[in-house]
């Protein structure tokens, strides 16, 4: 289908009917011009596709697929390649169903561990979000099929989610909420982006001209088609104007007649709906065009795969030599998640999965294990009650048994889309029963299922703790393979576990006031906040165990001093100094220079490697910085800009566990603009180079004008008058040396300082 040409066929109703769905999950099609429907599913970790004869409104039941681990585990595998992998199958699957664009990954960062979608999203560093996302569209991508990277922008709530308003400052939007989006859509260039429901600043997702034109296509370069969330078209006109190409789901034609008198009254361009148009066709005939029609939905294929990709995620919070397990040992197996395990959350990503294994089954297919271990409820899923004869019977069992595995975590009561969380706590029996199960037994292990952090009163009771998250419906088998040690787990957290709920920096004012919601913590969001008010909490960013151990070593950097133009090498010699192969996640952060005068956290992500290493083996690591890596947003100049100064390279196993460092002095190629006046502070201007000698007499005036004496004013004269002329304006002078200064001899001295501002840029 030549794109351009058929617009030119069109008429203005069909092109106004394109911009909308034709149901709740097609596009329309245009038969007399050989436009095909398009089908649309839900993701992002498994296909949700209805059934033709489902329902319009897409509630009803869909069709049985494979349920690939959440976004919340994804994100703790820190693995590029395997979730490029993942994103291959999800793209297969969607080309043997004839689905073009499967809606997803999600990116928003987690604000607050009460956002009841969290279990979507990947983390709260974008960096390690973007760059999870990018594989992730690459792999479906790869199969001719769209993705759509969502909720742009802002959306970290379910609460109001249609109504509230993001009050976000520009250079948080830039660092944190813009940046999950943009490493992804620059490298990856998903085949759409979807809008959010909420407002940014004031401004619906949808009509916000600013972030959906001038910020993604003009700045970012993006090229495919903007698509609304279900149902956040607020103003079909102005969304159109603003940016958003396709509207879903279907308006049974109300605001396609909205468009059509917009055009005709002449406040809407045409040329504006036939650039929608375009970006819809050529996502059609994208798809069209590269249809596999021998595509297979191998579905026990995928869920082999779906248990390989869960065992990366599972995060290994605790480990007091108590795992992992040995097949002679005898071991309690107890809740009700151990033979119904949570696995994923609710709505519009739940996944009619086609089988599901739990860890009861798993072992009891186990030959060598299945008569060591021994079951009991412990509690109950439909009710949150302390259950104390299902406690006794637990806690009699442990005792009997040389080790305890406790399944626990949130039901799906507790987290879902549409609502958000209004505590971190688990169920009351859940946490009473790990209590009694601990005391009974030294030698208890907890296994979590839920799809963001919990508070663990009982952290420092047990011996280990695995964090399995939403790990998809081959999770039981994955949590075996760890448990007896199959498998070394290799996930780490991609969000910190506060201890409590208030120590999340957003805590105050996270649900706002009415519509309005502030982001006050700025760019102090999970680790940023924790880590730069050294505070405590339950599990760091980054943090994942193992059962061997490495050894970081031979820190190289390319250049001592680079400037920010230049990309600058840094590498480590990584040792698996255990008896067992692992895999172990490099992370490399990057500290701002201790003296800068920037407001920023103590140190950030800038880039991660998994790396798999046998017994003894050792394997360089190398990581290459650019610019952005040192920058932050500076409004004044609307850019990314790098400060002069000593950076620190950081390498480690967790934003807490740095195990090797070093320095590097960045030098910045571009000074940012200062108009000097009768305000500007004699420090800031001393920074400047070249102002020595210009400055010289001021300075011998300001020292020499007698204010009683070298310590009529106390020891310390001599540094209160130096700090007193870095923080006094030029004006001051007049004051402070009372006839020694004129306001001509200032107004000179500006001229001078200017001009030498112009000459060196």
């Amino acid at each position: 289908m030549d794109v351009k040409k058929v617009i030119q066929q069109m008429t203005l109703e069909e092109k106004a009917g394109i911009c909308s769905g034709s149901d709740f999950w097609h596009t329309k099609a245009v038969e007399r011009l050989g436009i095909p429907q398009m089908m649309v599913s839900d993701g992002p970790h498994g296909l949700r596709k209805q059934d033709l004869e489902s329902d319009h409104l897409g509630i009803n039941e869909s069709i049985k697929a494979v349920c690939f681990p959440a976004g919340c585990a994804t994100a703790a595998s820190f693995d590029r390649d395997l979730l490029y992998s993942m994103g291959q199958a999800l793209g297969n699957e969607c080309q043997a169903e004839g689905v073009a664009v499967i809606l997803g990954p999600a990116v928003n960062i987690k604000r607050s561990p009460l956002c009841g979608r969290n279990f979507e999203y990947y983390s709260e560093d974008p960096y390690l979000a973007t760059e999870i996302a990018a594989s992730h569209i690459k792999g479906v991508q790869s199969k001719n099929v769209g993705t759509s990277i969502k909720h742009f922008l802002a959306n970290n709530q379910e609460h109001r989610r249609m109504s509230s308003s993001s009050e976000v400052d520009e250079r948080t939007l830039r660092e944190l909420y813009l940046a999950a989006f943009e490493g992804a859509i620059k490298e990856a260039k998903p085949w759409t982006v979807m809008c959010a429901y909420n407002r940014i600043n004031g401004v619906y997702a949808a009509e916000n001209k600013t972030y959906l034109t001038d910020v993604l296509r003009d700045e970012w370069g993006y090229e495919g088609m903007i698509i609304s969330d279900w149902g956040a078209v607020n103003n079909r006109v102005a969304d159109l104007a603003a940016g958003l190409d396709l509207e879903m789901p279907s308006s049974s034609g109300l605001t396609d007649k909205m468009i059509v008198e917009a055009v005709q009254n002449g406040t809407l361009d045409e040329a504006v709906l036939d650039k929608a148009v375009e970006n819809i066709l050529n996502v059609v005939e994208r798809f069209e065009s590269n249809r596999d029609t021998e595509a297979v939905f191998d579905r026990d294929a995928d869920h082999a795969l779906a248990r390989k990709v869960a065992q990366e995620c599972i995060v290994l919070l605790k480990n007091e030599d108590v795992l992992p397990l040995k097949t002679e040992e005898s071991v309690a197996i107890i809740g009700e998640f151990a033979k119904a395990p949570r696995y994923q959350g609710g709505g519009s990503s739940h996944i009619n999965s086609h089988k599901v294994e739990s860890v009861w089954e798993i072992l009891m297919e186990c030959d060598s294990c299945k008569d060591k271990v021994y079951f009991a409820q412990g509690y109950s899923t439909k009710e949150d009650i302390i259950d104390e004869k299902k406690i006794a019977q637990a806690v009699e069992l442990a005792k009997q048994t040389d080790k305890a595995v406790l399944f626990a975590g949130l039901p799906d009561s507790y987290e879902s889309e549409g609502f958000d969380r209004s505590h971190m706590k688990m169920p009351e029996g859940q946490n009473a029963l790990i209590e009694a199960v601990a005391e009974a037994n030294p030698n208890t292990i907890v296994v979590l299922h839920n799809g963001s952090p919990v508070e663990m009163p009982w952290a420092d009771k047990v011996s280990g703790i695995i964090e399995a998250y939403l790990g998809g419906q081959a999770i039981g088998g994955a949590v075996a393979d760890v448990l007896y040690g199959k498998v070394n787990p290799s996930g780490h957290l991609a969000e910190s576990f506060p201890i409590k709920l208030e120590d999340n920096p957003s805590y105050l004012y996270y649900h706002g006031e009415g519509d309005r919601v502030e982001y006050r913590e700025g760019v102090f969001a999970g680790y940023r906040y924790y880590d730069t008010k050294k505070m405590e909490v339950r599990f760091p960013f980054g943090h994942g165990l193992s059962y061997t151990a490495f050894v970081y070593s031979n820190v190289k950097l390319s250049e001592d001093s680079i400037r920010d133009t230049d990309s600058l090498e840094v590498s480590v010699d990584v040792t698996n100094t255990g008896d067992r192969a692992g895999k172990e996640v490099v992370q490399l952060y990057v500290a701002p220079p201790k003296d800068g005068r920037i407001i920023r956290p103590v140190h950030e992500l800038k880039g991660f490697e998994k790396v798999f290493l046998e017994p003894g083996e050792t394997k360089t690591v190398t990581f290459t910085l650019s610019k952005r890596a040192f920058a932050y947003y500076e409004t004044k100049i609307n850019d990314w800009h790098v400060e002069t100064g000593k950076y620190t390279i950081e390498l480690g196993q967790s934003s807490r566990k740095i195990l090797a460092e070093c320095e590097v002095q960045v030098e910045s190629t571009r000074r940012l603009p200062l108009n000097i006046n009768l305000d500007t502070l004699f420090g800031d201007i001393q920074k400047i180079p070249g102002t020595e000698k210009i400055l010289e007499p001021f300075i011998k005036i300001f020292t020499e004008f007698d204010m009683g004496g070298d310590d009529k004013l106390g020891s310390s004269t001599k540094e209160m008058m130096e700090s007193m002329l870095r923080d006094l304006p030029l004006r001051g002078l007049v004051s402070f040396v009372q006839g020694k200064v004129s306001y001509q001899q200032l107004y000179d001295l500006m001229e001078q300082l200017n001009y030498l501002l112009f000459k060196i840029g």
